[in-house]
């Protein structure tokens, strides 16, 4: 088997190139969740943590920034927990509603620490931050160590929700408390930024000027600052703020340019926060409050605070610079390296097809003969195939030939005995009588055959595109009307209405006659076929600018909707159709309307409808011959059936003879079940079913025979025939199937679900009338035996269903042999059928009354009982259920000719 082995190599090449230094498998991953990032603190303590983290290249650093929104922090420590980081870094907006959120964290076993604000409570694994209660403590202390006589204070707090606002608050406040020389004014609890202290001071100020303001970061001192300057007070009130920053907007700066006094410095942490967690997961030792130094910037150390920021400024540069560097300079190492290793690669790849190019030239050099090899087998195949193709054409052509010829054939014959039978009918009808049903009878289905034939020559005709139209001028009303007459006594022997609308005036048309008169025919044909009785069949004709529609609607059974697609395909029939069809007539129909160059539609919605549209004019049939128009329509029309008289079909005899069987034929075809009826009705009861209710009407009249067609609508022979003999009620009744199908898997299926005797049609009526007789007459024969040899049920002849039945009804007889009480309807009710079934089954069968029946067992056995026993008659009387020895001897009497007392002597 060939291998192919360069997939191989290049999977070998991929591998080595990705094989270049990659990060530690044991990275950290660090998730900060920031309460804001709006102030330039925060955005030092972010700063912070980045360049940290940068000085550990296994630690990977991801803020989430919660824009002062609590419920979206608490969001995002929980997706911190989803991701299942290392360390969690959380510094809380406000404390109790971020407590729950961290526990959760704590529980999941994520490491927890809390920066510069703290939560509720001490369940957190580490805490890093300045002192706050030092720090008010600090602010307080400052402002005193620089008065000298009695002062006043106002206090302006951050968030008092947050931790540092508290603690700041209850600091500073503890060491006034203690001073006599200082007075608390107010406090003012602010939210951290500046326009959360405008409005509250500047009313504050309107009534008194305080010595001091405390403000809990260098922002609202700011704020204060520009109150101050609105009332001219900046020189006179002097301002001590938080946090300390570096930079043109800080602290430091503010305390340089001094708009404050002085500036407590607050650190971020954020370096210390990434050391302390590197340290936790290593499983170093911690603390769990981790305080940060403070200290007081003023006018005395101010250049020399900024001072060491600058210098830690350019340090923090110069390491982000080297950090800068090394990271290209690994990424070129690693370039360099996946580049040596993509050439290490190529040139195993080379040597590798080197090596396949020699052997795959060996490789082709064999497979290039067997190909040849393969190739003439092939050419072989395709000359033997092409043959057997041309042999097969002839073959079916030569056949469709045949039957082409034979149905040409067909047709002199089919005219002249309609020619002949109708010039006999129209010379004698006084002669003809009677007789007159079979000879229109005649008539009307050798020109069924014609039709028939001329379809399959017209789709040989279109299949070999020798069909020529000859079309002519004409009203396509009167070509409708003469399709119509047709239909219009059948409309009425159905029970169906048709309705017919056109327009006023002529509506004229190029068209061949002929062709449309069989589009039209075959879908009012289809129409008729399929809706049932007191349905209604539409007809209208529109004529538009540039065209005439042709609608013909029903309110048949419809076609399935995915039969609609191949519904004008030759051969095909409608999935919902039983019934028996060529499939021609609706491709035959198609081609004519597009022969013509228009279109034919069908939609099915509660029945269906058949949309036609022919153009208007001559210009669309230019490239074929026009006929002059001014010969008569009914020349080119084909010949229809012969319109008759309906006879409504009698569907149970007019009057009930008693010494007639009775017969149910099952057949939806009228004309036969005419003939039929014609033909027996003077030997038996006839009862007529188009399928639809056989089964109720073989129920309710359980006749003596019955004659099925296999082909009805909604049902099928089969079915039927399979019904009525698993029902207890009809199953004696012997089936003939008569039908049109002759093939043998047809037979064995009827025999099999039942039936007595197979006929199939053409039949002749005198052997119909025979197997009628004989069947009867070999029920009689049954009856015979049954009725005399009671006591020996398993014989041959009645099938076993019957034969269980009288067993059955025999059981429940002898059960009940002295109960003078026991009816015939206790035994139907036993045998779970109606009284009058049961005398109809028992009749058919027995040919006796189930009365006569009961009353023959009960003799029977007391026959038995006066040879066998010495029992006195009186006694074998009430014993075998006769209610008196009087009525018993006259029972006796009349069935053995002979009283009971002398039979016995």
């Amino acid at each position: 088997m060939r291998t192919c082995y360069i997939p191989y190599f290049l999977l070998l090449i991929s591998t080595c190139i990705s094989c270049g230094p990659k990060e530690a498998k044991n990275h950290i991953q660090v998730g900060f969740a920031q309460a804001m990032s709006s102030d330039n603190w925060r955005k030092e303590m972010e700063k912070g943590m980045q360049v940290q983290s940068s000085l550990y290249p296994h630690v990977k650093l991801e803020i989430k920034n919660a824009n002062n929104n609590v419920e979206s922090q608490i969001q995002q420590i929980h997706d911190f927990i989803d991701e299942r980081v290392d360390v969690l870094i959380v510094s809380p907006i406000k404390s109790k509603p971020v407590t729950a959120a961290i526990e959760n964290a704590l529980k999941a076993g994520i490491p927890t620490i809390i920066i510069d604000r703290k939560i509720d409570g001490n369940n957190y694994t580490a805490y890093i931050g300045a002192n706050n209660m030092d720090i008010g403590k600090d602010a307080a202390k400052y402002i005193l160590s620089g008065i000298k006589d009695f002062t006043s204070v106002v206090q302006i707090t951050g968030d008092i929700a947050s931790s540092p606002a508290r603690e700041r608050q209850l600091g500073f406040e503890s060491v006034l408390k203690k001073s006599e020389k200082v007075k608390l004014l107010a406090t003012i609890h602010g939210d951290w930024e500046k326009p959360s202290v405008t409005g509250p001071l500047d009313k504050l100020l309107d009534s008194m000027t305080p010595g001091y303001i405390f403000a809990h970061n260098d922002r609202m001192a700011m704020g204060v600052w520009e109150v101050l300057k609105q009332h001219d007070l900046q020189n006179k009130v002097k301002i001590v703020g938080v946090d300390g920053l570096y930079g043109p907007n800080g602290g430091i700066q503010y305390v340089k340019d001094k708009i404050l006094l002085a500036t407590i410095l607050y650190p971020t942490g954020g370096a210390e926060a990434i050391d302390l967690a590197v340290k936790i997961v290593n499983g170093e030792f911690v603390h769990k409050n981790n305080t940060l130094n403070t200290v007081v910037i003023d006018s005395v150390n101010v250049d020399l605070m900024q001072n060491q920021f600058n210098k830690l400024v350019e340090q923090q540069n110069d390491i982000e610079g080297q950090q800068q560097v090394i990271n290209e300079q690994v990424k070129a190492y690693q370039s360099q390296n996946s580049m040596i290793k993509l050439m290490i690669g190529l040139l195993v790849l080379l040597l590798a097809l080197a090596l396949w190019s020699i052997y795959s030239a060996v490789k082709i050099s064999r497979s290039k003969r067997k190909l040849e090899i393969i190739n003439e087998k092939i050419k072989t195949q395709r000359n033997q195939i092409k043959k057997f193709a041309q042999q097969l054409k002839e073959s079916n052509d030569s056949k469709i030939n045949f039957f082409t010829a034979l149905s040409h054939e067909f047709k002199t014959p089919l005219t002249l005995i309609t020619s002949s039978v109708e010039t006999i009918f129209e010379q004698n009808k006084a002669l003809v009588g009677q007789s007159s049903f079979e000879m229109n009878l005649i008539i009307n289905n050798s020109k069924r055959l014609i039709r028939l034939i001329n379809e399959l020559l017209d789709f040989r005709k279109l299949e070999t595109d020798s069909f020529t139209l000859k079309p002519r001028k004409s009203d396509i009303k009167e070509i409708m009307e003469h399709v119509l007459g047709d239909f219009k006594l059948e409309a009425v022997k159905h029970s169906v209405q048709l309705k017919v609308k056109y327009p006023k005036s002529p509506c004229y048309l190029w068209v061949d006659t002929n062709a449309l008169d069989k589009v039209f025919f075959n879908v009012l044909s289809n129409a008729m076929k399929f809706t049932p009785a007191h349905g209604k069949i539409e007809v209208e004709i529109f004529e538009e600018e540039e065209k005439v529609k042709i609608c013909i609607r029903d309110t048949g059974i419809g076609i399935p909707q995915e039969d609609i697609q191949n519904i004008f395909n030759p051969f095909v029939q409608a999935s919902n159709n039983d019934r028996p069809s060529s499939g021609l007539g609706l491709y035959i129909a198609k081609q004519f309307i597009e022969l013509h160059k228009g279109t034919i539609a069908i939609h099915t919605q509660k029945g269906t409808e058949f949309i036609i549209v022919i153009p208007k004019g001559n210009k669309h049939l230019q490239h074929i011959k026009i006929y002059p128009d001014n010969i008569q329509i009914a020349e080119e029309f084909e010949n229809h059936l012969k319109p008759s008289e309906p006879e409504s079909i009698l569907f149970e005899p007019a009057s009930v003879q008693d010494n007639f069987s009775d017969l149910l034929i099952i057949e939806d075809n009228t004309d036969l079940c005419h003939l039929l009826v014609k033909q027996l009705k003077n030997d038996y009861n006839i009862y007529i079913s188009i399928g639809n209710d056989a089964i109720e009407k073989a129920l309710d009249i359980i006749p003596d025979i019955v004659i099925c067609d296999l082909n009805l609508p909604e049902t099928s022979g089969f079915e039927l025939a399979k019904k009525l003999k698993e029902d207890l009620r009809t199953s004696h009744i012997p089936v003939i199937v008569l039908t049109a199908m002759g093939d043998e898997d047809s037979y064995i299926k009827a025999m099999n679900a039942g039936a007595d005797f197979y006929i199939t049609k053409p039949f002749q009526m005198d052997a119909l009338k025979q197997v009628l007789k004989t069947i009867l007459y070999n029920r009689e024969r049954l009856r015979y035996y049954y009725t005399n040899k009671l006591d020996s049920i398993a014989s041959v002849g009645f099938d076993k269903d019957e034969q269980d039945f009288v067993k059955k009804i025999n059981t429940y007889v002898l059960e009940n042999l002295n109960n003078p009480e026991f009816s015939v309807e206790e035994l139907a009710k036993e045998l779970h059928i109606s009284r009058v079934q049961l005398y109809r089954k028992v009749k058919a069968i027995l040919g006796v009354s189930i009365s006569d029946y009961i009353n023959g067992v009960r003799l029977e056995k007391a026959q038995e009982l006066l040879q066998d026993s010495s029992l006195h008659i009186s006694e074998i009387a009430y014993g075998v259920g006769f209610s008196s020895p009087g009525y018993f001897s006259t029972a006796f009497k009349n069935k053995y000719g002979i009283t009971p007392k002398r039979y016995r002597n």
